[in-house]
């Protein structure tokens, strides 16, 4: 029977991402307190960690909340499982072959837009070295 924090964290991982049944939180204690072990579909990482690891450190901060009322020190793994196959896929002997893209990410784009964005730097930059050197005119 999963414990009370495992049961929390599962809660609200599921609801964030896209693969729930591949959701696994593991629970250690070692001398540092509780360690909550969370591994998630390599699809949904980013989804858990969220924009500059904003999402990672809310599901902390909850933790420390839920510590604070059991008494008890928690800390939040997420594990990075890259070469996850999924629980019903047995295939994990199997070598990927050069159109097998289930593991890869996605290849961006590059049309006329990534050009564009190409030049909008270029130019932006040398905005900025024009205006750096105007300052070192500057007799201050």
């Amino acid at each position: 029977m999963a414990s009370i924090d495992q049961q929390f964290i599962e809660y609200i991982v599921k609801e964030l991402v896209g693969h729930p049944d591949d959701v696994v939180v593991e629970r250690r204690i070692d001398e540092k307190g509780v360690l909550l072990e969370l591994t998630v579909n390599p699809e949904d990482l980013g989804r858990v960690i969220g924009k500059r690891g904003v999402t990672a450190q809310s599901l902390r901060t909850l933790l420390r909340a839920l510590g604070t009322k059991n008494d008890a020190r928690y800390n939040l793994k997420i594990v990075n499982n890259d070469d996850y196959q999924g629980p019903s896929n047995n295939a994990s002997s199997a070598k990927p072959t050069d159109d097998d893209t289930s593991d890869s990410m996605p290849v961006e784009d590059t049309t006329e837009e990534s050009v564009e964005n190409t030049e909008d730097e270029s130019d932006l930059a040398k905005n900025t070295r024009k205006e750096l050197a105007d300052l070192d005119d500057l007799d201050i």
